[in-house]
């Protein structure tokens, strides 16, 4: 009997939310448990809050103090709990009749930057992103407003192994490109007919071997000499921009 390879959240601190997407959709999303709402009456004003949500009136000055320095908490503060683990599994299965990509990261660490791929994932519909639990940032209010709300609709896979999972990803049918800027081959010769799962490292470090050891193909942006490389972020966008106009 195979180990279960999903990670078990710690339910200690909450996080804090804080802008209008992010709390939004915080509150919209019914499986997320938004526990007290702080803001201003102007801000609370224009939402439409469970009555049994505790809410405390603030002013800007005393909400500035409760997020990250200079953070645009746009007059509303949401203390929520992180969101119930999910099974690659059972991702799997729901994708099994389309195409959409998945997206593994590789030891991402950067909230901004997970955030943003969250954001990029939504955009282009991907299936779900997986990143190694160990090597990725928790639930943040940083994190959050990056994602611009997709925390709440995009499933975020953590696992306890990243080889296993790509396996699994394989079993399922899909292709795993691995992106390497040293790569010969571009992602558009990659790209076949088969759904893809695109595997992302982190910047500067990159994709380790093992997980390059579990891809089918490793592929590059074909990007101009001037640059060196791209922010992750921006190089997950693109691919899954890439993965979605084939």
């Amino acid at each position: 009997m195979k180990k279960p390879n999903r990670s078990t959240k710690s339910k200690g601190a909450f996080p804090r939310f804080y802008g209008r997407h992010a709390v939004i959709a915080a509150l919209a999303n019914p499986n997320r448990i938004v526990r007290k709402i702080w803001g201003t009456r102007e801000a609370l004003g224009a939402l439409d809050l469970p009555p049994v949500l505790p809410i405390v009136y603030a002013d800007v000055a005393d909400m500035g103090r409760m997020v990250p320095s200079d953070a645009p908490h746009q007059g509303i503060v949401a203390e929520v709990e992180a969101l119930d683990d999910v099974w690659l599994g059972e991702i799997l299965l729901e994708g099994q009749d389309d195409k959409r990509p998945i997206l593994v990261l590789d030891q991402v660490t950067d909230p901004h930057n997970v955030g943003a791929i969250l954001r990029s994932a939504a955009a282009f519909d991907a299936l779900c992103i997986v990143t190694q639990d160990r090597h990725a940032p928790p639930e943040s209010g940083v994190l959050a407003r990056a994602a611009s709300g997709a925390l709440e609709n995009v499933p975020w896979v953590r696992v306890v192994n990243l080889a296993r999972a790509l396996e699994e990803i394989a079993e399922a049918g899909y292709w795993r490109i691995g992106l390497d800027g040293d790569a010969d081959t571009t992602l558009g010769e990659a790209i076949g007919e088969s759904r893809v799962a695109l595997v992302l490292g982190a910047e500067g470090e990159g994709l380790r071997h093992n997980t390059i050891a579990h891809c089918d193909i490793i592929a590059k942006l074909p990007i101009s000499p001037r640059m060196e490389s791209l922010n992750v972020s921006n190089a997950a966008a693109i691919a899954l921009y890439a993965a979605t106009v084939r």
